[in-house]
């Protein structure tokens, strides 16, 4: 859908969709953001920022929720978990080094599982290329007998939402005249879903094929998360039960795009997790060269436990 020729990945992974810009700083002049020099892509907005620490948020939530089972353990492997999460500037330097190494238009999951027993090998596997935070600047082919260990890689995605307190949470399917009269829900339902870029379907696929490494797609919610298989996802694309949404994304530097997306009803997933601590909204803010303030909210804390469900699933997988 995308008529860029390459999106630089700084720029990819801090795109927002449209219809997620919703934040309004009532209390705070306008800023003049032509002046703004965090970086050259110019961060022009609160919107940006908060997609950046909600991604560090809900990535860390899952990791800590893996870790606190007694068979499973998980660890960072796209350059997305794997950046520096407490200062932007760092973040995008950190994706210019990317760039540079030629490494940016490579698609990998946000994280790896592994069994709790197999832990001391993956350490030993870890140090040998320089620790977690090298592993998006290492070839893939130095990385198999770690992916050899891997129970699943997995996709992580987010959105804030309480997912419970969704419109159309608790309705029942339907027959639909737009999927041929099969089951399914209005367009416009309002509910959880299990979020699929178009542009990542095909990297994912040939990703999981060359490494023999599962996919799975994690969602996180405020409340709860959900997940379904990669493998299961594109069944359900490919029998015309989820078809494509188009939305409007904008990049930091101003650049929108169109693309197709897949919303994956979460009546066709397992639960991954419930929310047994609920974060907090904090305030945070970060300084131009030029002293002008940029404020923006992020969550802190917070505490998910993995479901039962998830761990059977990981169990039928080993």
């Amino acid at each position: 859908m995308s008529k860029e020729k390459h999106t630089h990945p700084f720029e990819k992974v801090l795109s927002v969709s449209k219809e997620n810009i919703a934040l309004e700083l009532r209390d705070f002049p306008d800023l003049p953001w032509t002046d703004f020099l965090l970086n050259p892509r110019r961060l022009r907005g609160s919107d940006f920022l908060m997609r950046w620490s909600q991604g560090v948020w809900s990535e860390n939530r899952l990791i800590e929720a893996v870790n606190q089972t007694e068979k499973y353990f998980a660890i960072p492997y796209g350059p997305s978990g794997t950046a520096p999460t407490d200062d932007v500037r760092a973040f995008e330097l950190y994706f210019e080094r990317l760039e540079e190494a030629g490494l940016g238009k490579i698609k990998r999951p946000d994280l790896l599982v592994f069994k709790k027993s197999d832990e001391p090998e993956v350490k030993k596997l870890l140090e040998s290329v320089g620790g977690i935070q090298e592993l998006p600047f290492t070839l893939e082919e130095k990385l198999k007998p770690l992916l050899g260990k891997a129970v699943i890689a997995v996709e992580c995605e987010n959105s804030l939402w309480k997912s419970k307190k969704m419109p159309d949470y608790a309705t029942e399917f339907s027959p639909q005249k737009r999927l041929g009269g099969k089951l399914g829900l209005k367009k416009v339902a309002v509910l959880p879903t299990i979020i699929i870029k178009e542009e990542d379907r095909l990297p994912l696929k040939g990703w999981q094929e060359q490494n023999g490494v599962k996919i799975h797609l994690w969602h996180v919610f405020y409340d709860q998360a959900f997940g379904i298989s990669f493998d299961e996802a594109e069944r359900l694309i490919a029998e015309g039960l989820i078809q494509p949404t188009i939305q409007t994304f904008q990049a930091p530097g101003g650049a929108t795009t169109k693309k197709a997306i897949y919303k994956t009803y979460y009546r066709y997933a397992y639960p991954l997790g419930d929310a047994v601590e609920e974060p907090t909204l904090v305030s945070d803010s970060v300084e131009d060269r030029n002293g002008h303030i940029l404020p923006y909210v992020k969550f802190h804390g917070g505490k998910l436990v993995l479901n039962k469900e998830a761990i059977k699933v990981l169990d039928s997988i080993t």
